[in-house]
Order: structure tokens, then C-alpha cells, then sequence
């Protein structure tokens, strides 16, 4: 069984490691799931930072109503505060959770000498990714992550995609902002057969301000949720070269055509509403007006790509990872591979401009580009 979330975020992101649609030609082994979490199933995401949680498999699941599930939430940054905060919320109140939440900190020693766990602990509050805001008395922040994840049966990992695979490869043999303030913002649950599970996950995180819908597409949603990413730095480089609204929309509106083409070319299953789900449609214009990639894209195109992404993303975001340059280029590996790069013009563009191959202006003249359908037989009904 098979679950995904989605964050999309009406400004008022783990995902799982098998990542099936970034497939380079010479992909790196990654774990399989069941070798690092044996008693879990249903994975999801959390966005904008790619995540996915763990449930109690079908074996386990025997007598589950008698049970009280723990919730741990491995990651501690912008987006798993928040998480943990949402979380601790519904587990004082519904009964069928235990009322503690862990979190797993990545332990950082903060300019006054104290370390984060411990001001969270003492404070209540990630004074560092969430300042001002409470996490809940019940949210426990925990540096040792056997010890976080110990005795947990759902896990939701909000971690940044490049360090998934060294902390699932931690835990082989160790298992047994504006949502913030509340302002109404949405979710989307993708999962695979299990409605019963999936609305377990949307009991977890619904708030009156906080709308979660479950739609049985999980393909579909973890695509929405990655490739977003590389059509904000796309948004974020017009920003940078002042080309002006029009323009812009225009470049996001290639852009979702693109994720749905892609999407339905990779998995058939990949349903044409779930676009429109707040992981689709809502996500897109979200994180092309306000999101990170698009910020540092912005300031990429600005100085002329005299300073790399790298660069910039330890100017600007204090921390926090971006998830579009590396998606855009294993993104392209795959269009590469495939022989596709022809027919999606704007992912294929915006790697070439990470990392130099092309100067920022290319965004508009590469994307405007009609894509060459005679690559893929029958691709044009999917634009």
C-alpha cells in the first residue's frame, strides 16, 4: 500500500527512496523499503521538502483499533516543525494516536552556545527554521534518531531528498510558515489502495484551517510535488531578467503542460485531476510566486550567473535546501536517456542553465520551443 502528501501552500513539500520516475542510466543502489523499515507501509510526501511516512503494514495491522499509533517526525527544519505542530495537535485529540510526538533534530549548536534540541525542549519552539511559533507541549525533539524513531509505528520524514538515503540507511535493523500562523492552506494525499489508511493520514494532519483531501493517485502527486520544483526555478529566472507577469504565466503555464505530459508518458495510472488537486494546479503557482527555488533563481539570473546555485543557496537560505537544481538534473538525465529532450523544452532548458551550459535569457527562448511530438508516438494527446 501506497500513500503520498502534498503541501500547497495559498501563501496567506522524503519523498520515498525508490523515486521511480528519476531513474538516470546509471542509477545509484538505493535501499528498498522493506529492507529499512520491515513493519511499515504507505509512503507519502510532505512538501516543499521532499518526505514520505510509514504506517504499520497489513501484517501488523491485526486488532490495530485497540492500538495507539506514536508519530515520529524525522526532520526538523522549516517544513517539519510545521509538521510536528500540526500533528500535536490532533494527537491530544483523537484517541486513537498516543499523545507524544517525537522529532528528530539534526543536532546544531546555535550562536549562544546552546544546542537546538534543548531550546526546543526548553522552549517549545525551533528557534532557528520556526521562530515564534509553538510546536505543542507534546512535541518531544530528540538528536538521536534510533532513539526518535523507537517504539514509532508512522513516520513522516520532511528532510531535504539529498540526505534521504543516509538516514533511511541509518535506520537498516534500527525500527521496530504560513501553516504555521493558520492561515487556511491545503494537502493533497495521494495513496495507492487503501482509502481506509489514507484517511488514517488525513485524521493526522486535518485542521479546520489546514484542508486535506485523499485522491488515489500517488504517482501522480509525488510527480506534481518534483517537478514543480524545476518550473519555479524556470518562474524564478524571468523574475531575474524583469520580463514581466505576462511572461511569466506563460512560462508556468508550459511548465504544468510539461509535468502532466511527463508524468502520464512515465505511469499511464497518472490521472488528469489530480492536477488540480492543491498538489497539482494551486502548488505550482504557489511555489512560482513565493518558494525558495524560485528566490534563488531570481538572484541566479540577477548577477548574470556569476554565482552558482551553491553559492547562493548558502547566501539565502540560511540552511534550508533547495530541491529544483538537483531534481532539473536527474530530470534531464532521464529526458537524455530517453531521447527526450526535444519534446520537453523547458525541463530541459532549465538544467542547462544551472549549471552554465546556457545564460539565464535562454528560459524564454528554448521554452517557447513547440515540443517535437514525433519523439513519443501518441505524446500529443497529452498536450
Amino acid at each position: 500500500m501506497v500513500a503520498s502528501v502534498k503541501f500547497s501552500r495559498t501563501r496567506s513539500t522524503q519523498r520515498s527512496p525508490r523515486r521511480p520516475m528519476l531513474r538516470s542510466p546509471h542509477p545509484l543502489p538505493a535501499p528498498s523499503i522493506t529492507t529499512f523499515l520491515p513493519f511499515f507501509s504507505n509512503p507519502f510526501l510532505l512538501r516543499p521538502q521532499l518526505a514520505f511516512t510509514r504506517t504499520m503494514g497489513e501484517v501488523g495491522m491485526a486488532g490495530a483499533a485497540a492500538v495507539q499509533f506514536r508519530v515520529t517526525v524525522v526532520g526538523s527544519g522549516n517544513w517539519g516543525s510545521v509538521a510536528a505542530k500540526l500533528i500535536a495537535s490532533n494527537t491530544l485529540r483523537l484517541s486513537c494516536f498516543h499523545d507524544e510526538v517525537r522529532m528528530w533534530v539534526f543536532e546544531e549548536v546555535l550562536p549562544g552556545g546552546e544546542k537546538l534540541s534543548d531550546t526546543i525542549n526548553k522552549n517549545n519552539e525551533n528557534v532557528k527554521y520556526l521562530p515564534g511559533i509553538k510546536l505543542g507541549k507534546n512535541v518531544v525533539a530528540d538528536p538521536n534518531l534510533e532513539n526518535a524513531v523507537r517504539e514509532a509505528n508512522m513516520l513522516v520524514f520532511v528532510t531535504p531528498h539529498q540526505f534521504m538515503e543516509g538516514i533511511c540507511n541509518s535506520l537498516v535493523g534500527k525500527i521496530k510558515g504560513d501553516i504555521a500562523v493558520e492561515k487556511f492552506s491545503e494537502a493533497t494525499i495521494g495513496y495507492k489502495h487503501s482509502k481506509e489508511v489514507a484517511e488514517r493520514w488525513v485524521k493526522l494532519f486535518s485542521q479546520p484551517y489546514f484542508l486535506v483531501s485523499a485522491v488515489q493517485d500517488i504517482e501522480g502527486v509525488e510527480l506534481c510535488g518534483t517537478l514543480k520544483n524545476v518550473v519555479a526555478i524556470a518562474a524564478g529566472l524571468v523574475d531575474g531578467l524583469d520580463m514581466g507577469n505576462n511572461t511569466k504565466a506563460a512560462i508556468m503555464r508550459i511548465g504544468l503542460r510539461e509535468m502532466r505530459a511527463l508524468s502520464k508518458l512515465l505511469f499511464s495510472s497518472v490521472r488528469d485531476s489530480t492536477f488540480f488537486e492543491s498538489c497539482g494546479v494551486a502548488d505550482v503557482i504557489t511555489t512560482c510566486l513565493g518558494g525558495r527555488n524560485r528566490r534563488v533563481a531570481e538572484a541566479f539570473a540577477r548577477n548574470g550567473g556569476r554565482k552558482s546555485f551553491d553559492e547562493l543557496e548558502t547566501e539565502l537560505l540560511q540552511g534550508q535546501k533547495l530541491q529544483g537544481v538537483s531534481t532539473a538534473k536527474e530530470v534531464y538525465e532521464v529526458l537524455s536517456h530517453r531521447g527526450w529532450n526535444a519534446l520537453f523544452p523547458l525541463l530541459s532548458t532549465v538544467h542547462r542553465i544551472c549549471i552554465g551550459q546556457l545564460p539565464p535569457s535562454a528560459i524564454v527562448k528554448h521554452s517557447e520551443k513547440p515540443p517535437k511530438l514525433s519523439i513519443v508516438e501518441s505524446s500529443a494527446e497529452f498536450y
